[in-house]
């Protein structure tokens, strides 16, 4: 008889756990599938809201844009890129980033790495391509007629006029930014590159520090190591200043971004003019050297470029 109490309490048992447990898997909260399954659903709808964003035929779709390859040019190109809305890069990357940064890319596209000096030459082999304005000019492309879009001018890429650590105020330093800090620079920036090319100095002088001693440095020569254009150009002006007070100017031209630095570093040439900031900072980082920023001339729009496209489709 006890035995047959026991057995009908423990059935009485198993059946209230039974309709509990029906109870609560009815009460609207979802299960483990049923989570999995919205979140996919959720996935997919943020998908195809994206896809909708996309013009499939747009000449954007899986185009292979190539980039400078240097640190802070690639991630000037990939911000201009993502200003352009051709990609997302993750928040708080900007001037270090690069291509493994790239959060959202709904076109597809493909960054392809490139030295800088051989974006023109690439050109014609990929869909597009971010170039320097210097190299897009030393290979006879006209920034503002030629690129499908420029980037701002944003000060932190002003080219500069560097040194080696402890001559920034040098004679031979001060005359040379005078120079090239002068209205008649300003002017030919002005008028010979008509806004690929833009002066960055807020108040142009009449090209001489009054503080140099010019009749010590007659006679003597300033050297400056440079890239071919704008560049060498730019500083035939200054050497035409610097002729009135027969101080000699010697441009030295490298077509690369390492030679100049190292050949101020080293004692070589006396300054360089080539470069932002942002670059030199990244180059004396990675090599060691002792290179100084002195005085901002110009900025150089970065601009994409049409290779095998020749429109954004925008």
């Amino acid at each position: 008889m006890k035995l047959k109490k026991a057995l009908a309490l423990i059935l009485v048992l198993v059946l209230a756990v039974g309709v509990f447990a029906a109870c609560a898997k009815d009460d609207g909260a979802p299960t483990g599938d049923e989570t999995a399954a919205d979140a996919t659903a959720a996935d997919a709808t943020a998908a195809d809201a994206t896809a909708a964003d996309v013009d499939a035929d747009s000449p954007l779709m899986n185009a292979v844009i190539a980039v400078p390859n240097d640190t802070t040019n690639e991630a000037r190109a990939l911000v201009l890129l993502e200003n352009l809305g051709v990609i997302t890069l993750k928040e708080g990357v900007d001037t270090t980033a690069t291509k493994l940064d790239i959060e959202e890319n709904p076109y597809n596209v493909e960054i392809k790495e490139v030295e800088a000096a051989q974006l023109p030459n690439v050109l014609q082999d990929v869909d597009y391509a971010v170039i320097n304005s210097n190299y897009a000019i030393a290979a006879d492309m006209n920034p503002a007629e030629d690129a499908l879009e420029l980037e701002g001018a944003y000060s932190a890429y002003s080219n500069i006029v560097a040194v080696k650590e402890g001559n920034e105020q040098t004679d031979k330093t001060k005359a040379l930014v005078a120079a090239l800090q002068s209205q008649k620079v300003a002017d030919y920036i002005t008028e010979t590159y008509k806004g690929s090319v833009l002066s960055v100095v807020e108040a142009p002088g009449d090209g001489f520090d009054t503080s140099v001693d010019y009749e010590a440095l007659k006679g003597q020569e300033i050297t400056v190591a440079a890239s071919p254009a704008p560049h060498a150009e730019i500083l035939a002006v200054a050497k035409e200043i610097l002729a009135e007070k027969e101080v000699t100017l010697v441009v030295k031209e490298f077509t690369d971004y390492v030679q100049p630095n190292n050949v101020v570093d080293s004692g070589e040439v006396d300054a360089n003019y080539f470069q932002h900031t942002p670059y030199l900072d990244d180059f004396n980082a990675e090599n060691g050297t002792s290179v100084v920023g002195v005085a901002a001339i110009h900025v150089e729009p970065l601009g994409i470029y049409g290779g095998k496209q020749t429109s954004l489709g925008k």
